[in-house]
């Protein structure tokens, strides 16, 4: 590990969870965790994506990711190289595990992530420097409430139209792979 490096986690969305990297929803089609990670890679910084397992408890996987985030620190890793990346549910745990860390530098990508969970628990809150993206098509749609109730040290939004709704994200998609790549590398 080299304290001077960047580091991404990319949290998947709810139906990875299990076995299967490319499991199908009948309406959005094939989720393919391999592709959107190969297509997530970088040289620029390490990426870390675990495929967590059936029926992962979100709290505590988030405080999982937290540990992790917090040896990456105590390795002499600034916060401010540290990336917090997801979809869905993964975007939910990425959030969960900002609120764990309470770190203001700390970088918080959010893709269509801000459902039920968040919304449901109102003590969590997010941290750092955050950018999210939502498909309009989709029901998932603006972190704003989140934001209005956190202390952030910049927020950035996007909304992307690609008609895909939730599936937008399933797949490697210009419309949010590269705004992420330039926003990880700014």
């Amino acid at each position: 590990m080299d304290p001077h490096e960047h580091y991404v986690f990319y949290s998947h969305g709810f139906i990875v969870e299990g076995k299967n990297p490319k499991p199908v929803h009948k309406t959005f089609g094939v989720y393919d965790f391999i592709s959107v990670k190969e297509a997530l890679a970088d040289d620029s910084y390490h990426l870390i994506a675990y495929h967590r397992p059936k029926d992962t408890e979100p709290f505590a996987f988030a405080k999982k990711l937290a540990a992790d985030v917090e040896a990456l620190i105590s390795a002499g890793v600034d916060e401010s190289n540290i990336s917090l990346v997801g979809f869905s549910r993964g975007g939910a745990l990425s959030i969960l595990a900002a609120n764990e860390l309470k770190r203001t530098h700390i970088n918080l990508v959010i893709l269509a992530g801000c459902a039920g969970l968040i919304k449901k628990n109102s003590s969590v809150k997010a941290y750092g420097k955050v950018y999210s993206i939502f498909e309009r098509s989709d029901q998932v749609g603006s972190c704003q409430f989140l934001i209005d109730r956190s202390a952030v040290t910049k927020f950035e939004e996007l909304s992307i139209n690609t008609g895909l709704s939730h599936g937008a994200f399933y797949k490697p998609k210009d419309e949010w792979l590269l705004p992420i790549k330039k926003w990880l590398k700014d």
